[in-house]
């Protein structure tokens, strides 16, 4: 990676989303807690001090050494890192009378701020902040306002710094990208050569080199990042990558035989595993959330390593982490807050290494690799789908027949989703982020023909987002649930109720449990 932008990220819930905006402009980025900066800045170009929900004056609010920085590298300080700009310099702070929440109108103001290059003199921005900066240091101008906050973008006379006290990064903010264009690309000099087919180059040489003859072994779930990181590691060691595909009875229906079928396609080294008998009969009984989702990772855990130490002389063990998944295990302090390694303890139990060759990636550029490496749509396209399955989307006990009365249900759903498309073609599948049914422990009357019923529930579960971290209940047409909701009540045996959850994110997760 030559080129890069570092983003120092004092806490803000949007850092992550600066990260994508670069990262869109075919630029590497690297998001790191605000006092980490490399001792090593070989290939920085360009700096960003994301947001913060501190306040600047606070006795213990986060801090730079800017000396370090400025002058080797132009800088970016969004909200509270253009505030501690504007602070550490000599300018003023001072809490709002008012917080500042939602759109406004920015009006430009300085024609020669190349930040704001072919940007429209008024323009849409968004503001979250309780803090503002009254009055700017000697040596920076105003570059933009708005009706409430004088100050909303500065800059330096004679320094390659810049400061926005609104985010360019978010949505609501409609020329935001230009700005990070702006900076990225005219102000950094980036050459934009970040992108899925160099990607795959640099991985696949990368792989081989690390790897060499190596064997390595690697869990598949059936998901889009388990599935690329397997295509990524056959495309550069071949024969050499085992992968193991586990079934502990809760996968959508057919699921363990299609999606074993799907890999033999793509030429991978795939050896499946029925352990669902396990499973089940550890569950038995148990109906605590996460008891459920502990027994099943230590029963994973157990069948995956069993299976493991068959193949003889492994190196490694791959995974599919992704990006989102590393920058959530750190705070920005550094401390762990919780492991995403899939298989728990196993690298360090097994005497195995590590490798994780999509490490650097947001969900939306795994699925844009998968495609540069042709893996079939349906595969790239799939929902996120929760590791413990259909486990933590039936309430109470565990017992086969609730799954199959589960899968039967969810089937009906999502192949609706997949068949009902608006008048450009686009089904509502691809409309949503996430999908799936839910077994209610409830049963409520019914009566079907002359005849009084008392069975369960379904509820229906569909989202949309971007990145999971929020999600709003998706918007599915009456005529479809209507549709969904008669087949399930006749098709599916011991259920005789279909209810929508319009819960968004927050204040409900997206899985029940």
């Amino acid at each position: 990676m030559e080129q890069k932008i570092v983003i120092l990220d004092f806490g803000s819930q949007t850092t992550q989303l600066i990260a994508r905006r670069i990262r869109e402009l075919n630029t590497f980025c690297e998001i790191l807690p605000y006092n980490k900066f490399p001792d090593n800045a070989d290939g920085v170009i360009g700096v960003v001090l994301s947001g913060s929900p501190l306040s600047v004056y606070d006795a213990d609010s986060f801090r730079i050494e800017f000396e370090p920085l400025v002058g080797r590298f132009p800088i970016l300080g969004i909200c509270y890192g253009a505030q501690l700009t504007a602070q550490h310099y000599g300018g003023t702070v001072e809490a709002c009378d008012r917080r500042e929440y939602g759109r406004a109108n920015l009006s430009y103001r300085d024609g020669t701020d190349p930040l704001f290059k072919d940007i429209s003199p008024e323009s849409q921005v968004w503001m979250s902040h309780g803090d503002t900066i009254t009055a700017l240091p000697q040596g920076f101008r105003l570059s933009a306002s708005t009706a409430t906050v004088r100050y909303a973008a500065f800059r330096s006379e004679d320094k390659p710094i810049w400061g926005v006290q609104f985010h360019p990064e978010v949505f609501h903010s409609l020329e935001g990208s230009q700005l990070l264009r702006n900076f990225v690309v005219d102000i950094c000099g980036s050459r934009q050569v970040w992108s899925p087919a160099s990607f795959v180059e640099e991985t696949v040489s990368e792989l081989r080199e690390t790897l060499g003859q190596d064997r390595v072994i690697l869990g598949l779930s059936g998901g889009v990042d388990s599935t690329v990181a397997a295509v990524l590691l056959n495309k550069a060691i071949g024969q050499n990558l085992f992968c193991i595909f586990v079934d502990h009875g809760m996968l959508r229906k057919d699921e363990f035989s299609r999606v074993l079928a799907d890999y033999k396609d793509l030429g991978l080294n795939v050896i499946g595993v029925d352990a669902s008998a396990k499973f089940f009969s550890d569950l038995a009984g148990v109906e605590e959330p996460e008891t459920k989702r502990k027994i099943i990772g230590r029963d994973f855990i157990e069948v995956f390593e069993s299976e493991a130490q068959k193949i003889s002389n492994a190196k490694w063990l791959a995974q599919g982490t992704i990006y989102p998944d590393r920058i959530e295990s750190l705070n920005i302090t550094g401390k762990v807050i919780k492991s995403h390694h899939n298989v728990g303890g196993l690298p360090e139990r097994m005497n195995l290494r590590l490798c994780e060759p999509l490490k650097w990636l947001f969900k939306d550029e795994v699925r844009r690799v998968g495609r540069e490496l042709k893996i079939p749509r349906h595969l790239i396209s799939r929902h996120p789908f929760p590791g413990p399955g259909l486990a933590v989307r039936i309430l109470g006990d565990i017992t086969p027949e609730k799954v199959a009365m589960l899968q039967e249900a969810d089937d009906i759903f999502i192949q609706g989703l997949r068949d009902w498309t608006d008048q450009d073609g686009i089904s509502l599948y691809d409309k949503v982020w996430q999908a799936g049914a839910v077994l209610l422990p409830v049963n409520s009357v019914g009566v079907m023909g002359d005849e009084r019923t008392y069975e369960k529930a379904v509820a229906l579960r569909a989202v949309t987002s971007t990145d999971a971290m929020t999600a709003d209940w998706a918007h599915l047409p009456y005529e479809f649930l209507a549709d969904v909701s008669n087949k399930i009540i006749n098709r599916v045996r011991g259920v005789n109720r279909v209810c929508y959850d319009i819960s968004s994110k927050p204040p409900s997760t997206i899985e029940w449990e």
